[in-house]
């Protein structure tokens, strides 16, 4: 039995349907009170992270964990708690999903210092364990959706700036590597896309997918920080923007990583965007 946290969301959602279709059992976590659809077999444990005595009956029967820090609740998570819980449970393996930031930006009391804590944590905890370092997620672009329905405009801050945005599938599809096969044990992945992407490209790659134009407007930093700040703490927006305005080389370095686990090179945002255009018509 392979156990999925976050198995409601961009990478958590894709990972599950991919172990199921590998055939294996899977335990699909997730703190929200309504059912999710899930594929045939796969088992649906209503948790939550920041509650660990909630967990043990998702993982009961588990082998392996896919231990997602559910983004901006992760302050409130106790990771050794949880992973001392995985052990008891009888999970001998773990999948964590992490951030570049912990590298780049380690400063950083959001993406830095607390992504640390978490991987100190993994690394620590005696299972056999891999780390996913993943870039910005191309699904980042679902913050358009409503404007690129209504108006077929989208609009973000810094333009021209590149950064190689990861397909959240790639990310899936190699932490099911990590989950099922042997050889990924004290491996730390550093996941990107295949090449540099600015705003207004990605924007251009959605009006191409959607078969018109999208008109792209560029956004002050200050435009991007007030929108931000509501639904982002203001810690995590200060970082973010410095990210995607004045990314470090290391933050825009094409890792070979997805192709050296998969065996394919990553997919590019235009074939993120034809693959989820019907959520922006």
């Amino acid at each position: 039995m392979i156990v999925v946290t976050g198995a409601t969301g961009n990478v958590g959602r894709t990972l599950v349907q991919t172990l199921a279709a590998a055939g294996e059992q899977v335990t699909a976590v997730s703190r929200g009170t309504t059912e999710p659809a899930l594929p045939d077999g796969v088992r649906h444990q209503r948790a939550d992270l920041t509650a660990p005595e909630t967990l043990s009956p998702a993982f009961a029967g588990g082998k392996a964990l896919f231990l997602h820090d559910t983004g901006t609740s992760a302050h409130l998570m106790d990771p050794r708690a949880i992973l001392e819980l995985a052990k008891s449970a009888g999970i001998q393996r773990v999948v964590q999903l992490s951030s570049q930031g912990v590298a780049t930006r380690p400063e950083s009391a959001s993406h830095g210092q607390l992504g640390h804590s978490f991987e100190e944590a993994v690394r620590e905890s005696g299972l056999e364990w891999t780390i996913l370092r993943p870039s910005a997620f191309a699904s980042n672009a679902y913050a358009w959706v409503e404007s690129a329905r209504a108006e077929r405009t989208v609009a973000a801050p810094f333009g021209e700036v590149g950064l190689p945005v990861v397909d959240p599938s790639d990310i899936a599809e190699v932490a099911a590597a990590a989950l099922r096969e042997d050889g990924h044990a004290g491996h730390i992945y550093t996941l990107t896309g295949p090449a540099l992407s600015t705003p207004r490209q990605r924007a251009e790659d959605l009006g191409a997918a959607l078969g018109e134009p999208i008109r792209f407007v560029e956004q002050t930093r200050e435009q991007a920080h007030a929108q931000m700040m509501h639904f982002m703490p203001e810690p995590v927006v200060e970082t973010t923007l410095a990210i995607i305005g004045a990314p470090t080389p290391e933050e825009q370095r094409i890792s070979p990583d997805v192709e050296k686990v998969l065996g394919r090179a990553p997919h590019t945002f235009a074939d993120w965007a034809r693959r989820n255009a019907v959520a922006f018509k």
